[in-house]
């Protein structure tokens, strides 16, 4: 199962308006989003949307990926709007895998915020996929992220890793220091 975060990660934020995302004038998709959902999907991953958005219940969410086309593809959406709390705690990740039958290690996190969405996830015993479009350092401790992206066309490759029971500390594939497949 892979939790993807909606806003800066499948879906552009610019922060120049404000309310649901359903209704702002113009919505766009992240690069490449719509083909990667199309291929994760394609091999039978199942996939939902993990947010913070706290204006958007899940119809909202699905309302807002719709109009790029982003929706068929989404089996559920959790956001603190529904669930009343909010990344990173544990108690969304908690949930949200209780919601959809599943074990934390089974379910891949992917996100923009490293600290919503990697060291949350992390700690609440997900995987997770940094997706670092804007090239920032990686904060401390490093271990946090079982992969990192600049872009999400790399994604499939790296779930294909992670699913082979390879953690990835880097988009060049390094392994960390003590190995593991954690």
């Amino acid at each position: 199962m892979i939790a993807f975060d909606w806003g800066g990660t499948l879906m552009e934020d610019p922060g120049t308006w404000s309310g649901p995302m359903a209704h702002w004038p113009r919505v766009a998709a992240v690069p490449h989003a719509a083909e990667v959902l199309a291929a994760l999907a394609a091999a039978r991953y199942r996939l939902v949307v993990a947010t913070n958005a706290d204006e958007s219940d899940a119809a909202l969410v699905l309302a807002a990926l719709a109009r790029v086309g982003l929706h068929e593809h989404i089996s559920a959406v959790f956001s603190s709007a529904d669930l009343g709390v909010q990344k990173p705690g544990r108690r969304f990740y908690d949930a949200m895998v209780a919601r959809l039958a599943v074990r934390p290690e089974e379910t891949i996190m992917v996100g923009d915020s490293y600290a919503n969405d990697v060291a949350g996830a992390a700690a609440a015993g997900l995987r997770a996929v940094w997706l670092n479009r804007q090239r920032q350092p990686r904060p401390r401790p490093q271990a946090a992220a079982d992969a990192e992206v600049r872009s999400l066309a790399e994604l499939p490759a790296a779930i294909d890793r992670l699913a082979a029971g390879g953690r990835r500390t880097a988009a060049t594939g390094e392994r960390p220091s003590g190995g593991g497949a954690g």
